[in-house]
């Protein structure tokens, strides 16, 4: 799985270096025997935010962004990786994610998938797990008519000052409340750019999501 992530990855034109961060010796050493760079990172890290901190600074590169791709995502698509990079030529932007359209309930009120809401300048509000706004007066089932809701993909940019500057801060009450972490940063005022890409996202958690995903890429998609 995460030799295709990687192989996905390096096809993005706009990444000028590939490496897996990791604090287990047995990924370590699967990544090397197909070529790729690994970092090895400290197993104290409290998110994958603090690891590509790790890594940044290990790597001995000049970058003006990290791009935090994670290693359960065997469908990312190079696209992906293109559309969130597009937000950030002109270096002002300090974070910034993609999310994708919801259209059906099922997905919309899974607490497994994360809600965003945006304001006019495409400036993430806040992210949660129960479905927001709530839709006054609709059946539940039919909310997803009457607002475009959208669904979070976990993959981050951080301007390399920024990326310093977040690993810093203390948990927040929101965070914890939520178990997401970009709250944190929302919560001391940094903002995060969106942008919307089509291409669906299924990570890998669990035994099941396996089976799952074995199930997509027999049916090619």
């Amino acid at each position: 799985m995460i030799q295709r992530v990687y192989e996905q990855a390096i096809q993005a034109p706009s990444l000028s270096k590939v490496v897996v961060a990791t604090d287990d010796e047995r990924i370590f050493s699967h990544v090397r025997t197909f070529g790729a760079e690994a970092i090895m990172t400290s197993e104290q890290h409290p998110s994958g935010t603090d690891r590509c901190f790790e890594a940044l600074r290990k790597s001995g590169g000049s970058f003006d962004y990290v791009i935090n791709i994670q290693g359960d995502e065997p469908f990312i698509d190079p696209s992906q990786i293109e559309s969130l990079t597009s937000l950030l030529h002109d270096g002002s932007v300090e974070l910034a994610t993609l999310m994708i359209p919801v259209d059906n309930a099922e997905i919309l009120f899974d607490m497994g998938e994360v809600k965003i809401v945006m304001n006019d300048k495409m400036e993430a509000l806040y992210f949660s797990r129960m479905v927001i706004p709530f839709i006054k007066n609709v059946e539940r089932s039919e909310w997803q008519k009457h607002y475009q809701y959208y669904r979070h993909v976990g993959m981050y940019a951080y301007r390399k000052d920024i990326l310093g500057a977040i690993c810093g801060l203390k948990p927040s009450s929101l965070e914890k409340a939520e178990s997401l972490e970009q709250l944190r940063w929302l919560e001391n005022g940094y903002k995060i750019k969106l942008g919307i890409t089509q291409h669906e996202s299924h990570c890998i958690d669990t035994p099941e999501d396996v089976e799952k995903v074995l199930k997509l890429i027999e049916n090619g998609k």
